[in-house]
Parts: C-alpha cells; sequence; structure tokens
C-alpha cells in the first residue's frame, strides 16, 4: 500500500467516525447550554441536573439516529471490504 492509499482510507475513517459523532455531541452540547443557562438563571448548581438530562436526550438521539449511523458504518465498511482486494497489492 502506498502512502496515498493509506491517507486516503485514514481520512475516509476520520470523516465517518466525525458523521457519526456529530448528531450525539451536538446534541449534548446544546442541552448542556440549555441546562447551564437554566442554572445560571435560577442559581441551582445541582451536578445532577446537568448530567440526567444529557442521558436522556442521548439515549432519544441514539434511538432516533441508530439505525442511520448503523446503515453508515456499514456503508463505509462493506465499501472497504470491496477496496480490500485494491489496497492490498
Amino acid at each position: 500500500m502506498s502512502q496515498t492509499t493509506v491517507l486516503t482510507v485514514l481520512q475516509q475513517a476520520m470523516l465517518t467516525v466525525a458523521e457519526l459523532s456529530a448528531p450525539i455531541l451536538l446534541t449534548a452540547l446544546v442541552v448542556g447550554v440549555i441546562i447551564s443557562l437554566v442554572q445560571a438563571v435560577t442559581q441551582i448548581n445541582e451536578q445532577t441536573l446537568s448530567f440526567v438530562p444529557k442521558v436522556i436526550v442521548i439515549g432519544l438521539v441514539l434511538i432516533f439516529a441508530g439505525p442511520w449511523m448503523l446503515q453508515t458504518l456499514l456503508g463505509y465498511t462493506a465499501r472497504l471490504f470491496e477496496a480490500l482486494p485494491t489496497l492490498v497489492q
């Protein structure tokens, strides 16, 4: 395998990881900011107040986006296995 091939495979892997993690990370970020604003306004500094809503919302995101994430990962894996004979020379 040449350096170009390795870099291309790594670039595709990194893009797939970013694409799969974006919904979860962005949702956690938005919920965290909203909870932080509510805590700042009400002056309630409870650790579980920020943790529990994030866990619930991330669980909902996984339920709704899970099939899409699985299809994206399976598509990447299938493309990688299809390209394997041309990668190993």
